[in-house]
């Protein structure tokens, strides 16, 4: 009984408070609102004008078309046979073993001389073998000959192609390489 006394003084307590919550304070928004609307004024401003589309005629058409390709072919060899230095690495040679191999991948670990010859020991990097090389020898991936073995370098002379396709000279060295302590 006691359960039921309180359920129903719980209830009583919410529905007086609902009786509370009447209709006093929206009819006086709901006033408000159409006051404000009465006094207010919705104000558009004009849009301008659209511009004036003047179509652009291209006079070009009829001119000589700047990308056609065989265009761009002629001036290239043009340019080729201007600038044609004669440079040119041989083509029909037979590779020897350290062309396969990048310059930045090979080391020059010492040298070995015999009377009026000189080789340099070449070891290509990751592997166990070392290569001897004299001078007239190629090694790099860029037709590179050596032309000059010193105790401390090897000089190499390169032949590469620049960006317009002519074939230049490059000198390159491989310093030795000390042991490591």
């Amino acid at each position: 009984m006691k359960i039921f006394i309180k359920h129903f003084c719980l209830t009583f307590a919410i529905c007086s408070g609902l009786v509370g919550c009447g209709d006093n304070g929206v009819s006086e928004v709901q006033e408000w609102m159409v006051q404000v609307k009465k006094d207010s004024r919705v104000i558009i401003s004009k849009i301008s004008e659209p511009k004036i589309y003047v179509p652009f005629s291209y006079a070009g058409k009829n001119d000589v078309d700047p990308f056609n390709p065989s265009k761009l072919l002629v001036v290239l060899a043009r340019m080729k046979a201007e600038s044609n230095n004669g440079l040119r690495p041989d083509m029909e040679r037979r590779k020897e073993a350290l062309e396969s191999y990048p310059l930045d991948t090979l080391q020059m670990v010492g040298t070995i001389e015999r009377p009026n010859l000189r080789y340099a020991l070449i070891k290509v990097s990751g592997e166990n073998k070392v290569i001897q090389v004299k001078m007239g020898n190629y090694l790099g991936q860029n037709f590179g000959m050596i032309t000059k073995i010193t105790d401390n370098e090897l000089e190499i002379k390169e032949i590469v192609q620049d960006a317009a396709g002519e074939w230049t000279e490059r000198q390159a060295k491989l310093e030795l390489q000390e042991a490591k302590k």
